[in-house]
This record gives C-alpha cells, sequence and structure tokens, in this order.
C-alpha cells in the first residue's frame, strides 16, 4: 500500500475555508482513484467527495456540493480537498483513502491516511 499523510487541518471560523492536502509516496498512486471521507465524534466516517485516476470525473455528498472542490496532481502524487464556506456541522476528522479502481466510488479501499482535525467554529 502507498503511505498516505493528511495536512491542512485546523480551527477556522464558519464561513472561512481550508485546504487539505493528502500526499502519497509510491509509483501507483496515479492508477487509482482518490477520495476523501470525515468522522465526526460518535459518528460513522462518511464519504465527502471522490476523484478518478486522471482527475476528469468527481463526484460530492450532497452536504458538500458546492462548497468544497477535490483535485489532483499525479506529477506530486497528491490529492486536495478545498473547503469554502465552512459550517460548524463540517467538524470532523478528514481521512484520504485510496479507492480500490480507477472510477470514483462512494465506497472506501482499504488504505487510509492518519487523519487531519477540521474544526469549524460558529
Amino acid at each position: 500500500q502507498v503511505p498516505l499523510v493528511e495536512s491542512g487541518g485546523g480551527l477556522v471560523q464558519a464561513g472561512g475555508s481550508l485546504r487539505l492536502s493528502c500526499a502519497a509516496s509510491g509509483r501507483s498512486f496515479g492508477n487509482y482513484a482518490m477520495g476523501w471521507f470525515r468522522q465526526a465524534p460518535g459518528k460513522e466516517r462518511d464519504f465527502v467527495a471522490t476523484i478518478s485516476w486522471g482527475g476528469g470525473v468527481t463526484r460530492y455528498a450532497d452536504s458538500v456540493k458546492g462548497r468544497f472542490t477535490i483535485s489532483r496532481d499525479n506529477a506530486k502524487d497528491t490529492v486536495y480537498l478545498q473547503m469554502n464556506n465552512l459550517k460548524p456541522e463540517d467538524t470532523a476528522v478528514y481521512y484520504c483513502n485510496q479507492l480500490p479502481g480507477r472510477g470514483v466510488a462512494t465506497t472506501p479501499g482499504d488504505n487510509w491516511g492518519q487523519g487531519t482535525q477540521v474544526t469549524v467554529s460558529s
């Protein structure tokens, strides 16, 4: 498995923005779709966004559509999540995930990063 390392989380006021990054090491990064998931305290880990192996196809959870943007740079082995107009309900630990195939999917693969905390104050 390719090690995944998230960064970019933090504390932000409602309406603010953050950009998460997920850096991968390994030659296979560009062969797989990638996804972001999040887990709030006491809740299950939920799908947030996914991007195909080449970056041409994306899909979002309804709760983040129009506010979050997923992108990737295969030359840098990195996937990003730009989060705008953040709301208190976006507070969670955000995890990067390597999906099982090349196409977008809402079901995660087995390869997870360690997570990065995002806290949105009201």
